[in-house]
């Protein structure tokens, strides 16, 4: 489960072959004891929970970098280590 980013207390991951789990493009945010996954295609939460504050964070960094977490998705998806990408 290669981290991708941090920001602002957040841990931001894509697990290796994910893609029958929620059968859905996402990935997995952290911050403190909270931990949310979060479809990458409208930002909603899939399972778990992020305070309101973190979550509209996560949700900003995923429009910004929407492209960037697709081809991410693709490789995590593929077994191959996604690429690190810029925090907000």
């Amino acid at each position: 489960m290669p981290i991708i980013s941090m920001f602002y207390g957040i841990i931001v991951r894509l697990y290796l072959i994910d893609n029958k789990h929620h059968n859905l493009p996402h990935i997995h945010a952290k911050y403190a004891e909270f931990e949310a996954s979060i479809n990458l295609a409208d930002g909603e939460v899939l399972a778990g929970e992020l305070p309101r504050k973190q979550l509209r964070l996560v949700q900003a960094w995923i429009e910004l970098h929407k492209d960037e977490l697709m081809a991410d998705w693709e490789l995590a998806a593929a077994g191959e280590q996604p690429y690190k990408i810029l925090p907000l």
